[in-house]
């Protein structure tokens, strides 16, 4: 199944994200992994093309499995650390196992490396006009509702991302944030640029303290008082952060369909039992049929 056709409905969904192992001895708990989540019936689920950006052995394999077990799948596929004969060769493990959506990214440039080689794709522009030629795939790409941070300002940003529309990808998933607000903002005026495509609401629940600031030191996200209000007070309780933080994403969850964003990606980090929890408390909102 193409994505494209399911965002383009009015129908709310939830998708859940999975990351490959790094160890081929590990793919058998994952695909564990894959099973359970499976049985949770997210509207389609993702897998990353390695934890951190970095080249998988296991990508296809677990998209795959995902196909297997029902739910429709979408593989990311990165170039920063791919040459453009890798980029083929995952393509052509995609059109073999009948992974019909790809999430096409530049992915982050690996440490110490030079980049962009002669022989790697610059921007995932790029890459998303060669995924096109190469077959008939439903292609989605990745934005940042704070503005990339390789960008100078939200405009700038704007324009690469209009870059990417035009180069055949079809709907956008935003990266993680904390304030609805911030996406509002984003999606008018992404829409005055003339970028006109579904975009996902992904969703990060955080679980323990130390995960926000991580992700604050990574991505520099804005963490609105309220959420800090929240780790200051219930940081150092482990069950009551994780409580906590599950029920601030449903929150969030809820005011984003609320206000007519019907579509959510919640980044589970390979936890079935969150990603059951949040699915839960949306039970009346996203309702799904368990028994199939």
């Amino acid at each position: 199944m193409k994505l494209i056709d399911l965002l383009k409905t009015d129908e709310v969904t939830i998708s859940c994200e999975l990351f490959p192992p790094k160890q081929g001895a590990q793919l058998e708990n994952y695909k564990k992994i894959v099973k359970e989540m499976a049985a949770l019936k997210p509207a389609y689920m993702s897998v990353t093309y390695g934890a951190t950006g970095g080249t998988s052995d296991y990508t296809v394999e677990l998209a795959n499995e995902v196909n297997n077990n029902g739910i429709p799948a979408i593989a990311h596929l990165t170039c920063a650390s791919s040459t453009k004969e890798k980029v083929a060769s995952v393509i052509a493990e995609l059109k073999e196992k009948k992974i019909e959506n790809i999430l096409a990214l530049r992915g982050d440039i690996p440490a110490n490396a030079e980049f962009p080689l002669p022989d790697q794709y610059h921007h995932a522009s790029e890459l998303i006009a060669e995924i096109k030629e190469q077959g008939d795939f439903c292609i989605g790409g990745a934005c940042y509702p704070e503005g990339h941070p390789e960008a100078d300002t939200i405009y700038e940003d704007l324009d690469h991302l209009k870059e990417k529309v035009d180069a055949g990808c079809e709907f956008l998933t935003t990266q993680m944030f904390f304030d609805n607000n911030i996406l509002y903002n984003f999606m008018y005026k992404a829409l005055k640029k003339g970028i006109d495509v579904p975009v996902v609401a992904g969703i990060m629940p955080v679980t323990n303290a130390s995960q926000i600031k991580r992700i604050t030191s990574l991505s520099g996200n804005m963490v609105p008082p309220r959420f800090l209000a929240i780790v200051d007070r219930f940081g150092d309780n482990q069950t009551a952060m994780r409580q906590a933080g599950i029920a601030y994403a449903t929150e969030q969850i809820i005011d984003l369909i609320a206000n007519g964003v019907n579509h959510v990606h919640i980044y589970t980090m390979n936890k079935p039992d969150v990603a059951g929890e949040i699915l839960n408390n949306l039970s009346h909102i996203y309702v799904r049929d368990l028994e199939k």
